[in-house]
């Protein structure tokens, strides 16, 4: 059952309109096409057009680095198919970097401390040809930062990344990619070569309402990092995929995955972060994932709202102008505000364990209160009564136990811990005990319990 009406409010899609041919007006720049999905569905698209019909919603334009989550999607397939670790050091797949030590996460992050550019001359205003080997973008291999510490931002590192696929798979990056992603997800429209119809990429003159051709360079080695051209309508189909995942392409414990933050915000970033190849952005009260792109002559923003099942795309044909990420982020809160997620209708369990029935309800860890209740699919929900400290969800193992899924308590397993007549003892978390009553006595609580109880400060 859906969540959401078919289409639209005609109100919505005015707000939508309206947001859009500000950013390409007040922005300046020669056309702007923009998309919305929801609930698996492109829902609304709108461009404001130039002259030459270049805000079509099937126009390509250039999406700059967003084909870094592109890239990020066949990584982790390769580590789903046990091909390779996220841990694993980069000499151990791709030979001769003379960056060997970082590992692919640290990579797919931006923790490998690796530059943010290969050497000059300006690699997205030149050919790929100039960088033909991996030495020739990644320069004497100084290291900008310690390795895992920080995050800092490297095209150079994607770089790396598309080499890593390239040599696994056996076959170039361009091809692994449409293969395993574009075809499954029908992304018809996206692809590394522009195809008609097209944008053509400018620069607007600061000063003056005038235009300059931008050059749009096959970026060789470079491409994993930046060199993609799609449409609105297939940026959405894709952020849909990445807030639900598809068996075809990657699960969805596997993107979730990419969308969990891998390092350290800078200290005045609080609101922002990186997964694994997705930008984490907090806005309004709502958490977005997606990424920012750029290259000459183009702008692109790419957000999705998991919790809203709201998705938006916003393309620009110009190297500087509107802020493409900032538009995408607004179109998400115009729809999510007018016309709120519906919630789904309550509906009980099909079956019930009554062993698992009996866990449910009060436990304490300590003095601190905890409900636990059962979800779907033999799992349970942990949350405490007061305050959000160390609430989690849990999945059901096949023996018996659980494993946390998010927050304080994510990975961690809780079991039951049963007397010898088989009656429940205590629940254990990661070596908490959780009982029935705070301080149980006979609930073996670490450190004992004093034999005379709870007591008036007067005794």
């Amino acid at each position: 059952m859906t969540t959401y009406p078919a289409a639209l409010l005609p109100a919505t899609e005015r707000a939508l309109l309206h947001r859009i041919a500000v950013a390409q007006s007040e922005g300046r720049t020669p056309s702007l096409a923009a998309g919305v999905a929801r609930e698996g569905e492109v829902v609304w698209t709108g461009a404001r057009p130039s002259a030459r019909g270049a805000g079509s919603d099937d126009v390509q334009y250039r999406i700059g680095s967003i084909t870094k989550t592109f890239t990020a999607v066949p990584v982790m397939r390769l580590r789903d198919e046990g091909l390779l670790d996220l841990q694993d050091p980069l000499e151990k797949h791709l030979q001769g970097t003379g960056v060997g030590d970082v590992t692919i996460a640290q990579l797919l992050g931006h923790s490998a401390g690796l530059s943010a550019e290969p050497p000059s001359p300006w690699w997205e205003r030149t050919p790929g040809s100039l960088r033909p080997e991996l030495a020739d973008v990644l320069g004497d291999g100084t290291r900008t930062h310690p390795v895992g510490l920080r995050h800092h931002y490297s095209n150079t590192g994607y770089t790396v990344l598309g080499s890593l696929v390239a040599a696994v798979r056996g076959e170039p990056w361009e091809e692994v990619l449409r293969r395993e992603i574009l075809e499954p997800l029908a992304l018809d429209r996206t692809s590394a070569a522009p195809r008609t119809p097209y944008a053509d990429g400018w620069a607007v003159h600061p000063w003056a309402d005038v235009l300059l051709p931008e050059p749009a360079e096959d970026l060789g080695l470079m491409a994993p990092a930046g060199q993609l051209w799609s449409t609105v309508g297939d940026l959405c189909r894709f952020a849909l995929f990445l807030a639900e995942g598809d068996d075809r392409v990657l699960r969805a414990s596997s993107v979730r995955e990419m969308r969990t933050p891998s390092a350290p915000a800078e200290s005045d970033e609080w609101d922002s972060a990186y997964g694994l190849g997705m930008q984490i952005v907090r806005r309004d009260g709502r958490t977005l994932v997606g990424h920012g792109g750029s290259l000459p002559g183009f702008l692109a923003g790419l957000w999705v709202s998991v919790d809203d099942g709201i998705a938006a795309a916003v393309l620009a044909n110009a190297t500087s102008g509107p802020l493409t990420a900032v538009v995408a982020a607004d179109l998400v809160g115009i729809v999510a505000q007018a016309e709120p997620r519906i919630p789904r209708p309550w509906q009980p369990l099909p079956e019930v364990d009554q062993e698992l029935l009996a866990l449910t309800g009060l436990g304490y860890w300590g003095t601190y209160a905890f409900s636990l209740r059962l979800t779907a699919d033999r799992g349970v929900e942990l949350q405490p009564q007061l305050g959000t400290s160390r609430g989690s969800r849990f999945v059901a193992g096949g023996d018996g136990t659980w494993t946390g899924q998010n927050g304080y308590c994510a990975g961690e397993t809780l079991r039951v811990v049963r007397r010898e007549d088989g009656s429940v003892h205590h629940l254990d978390l990661g070596s908490f005990v959780f009982t029935r009553e705070p301080y149980q006595p006979d609930a073996g609580v670490p450190g004992g319990v004093d034999p005379e109880g709870w007591r008036g400060l007067g005794r």
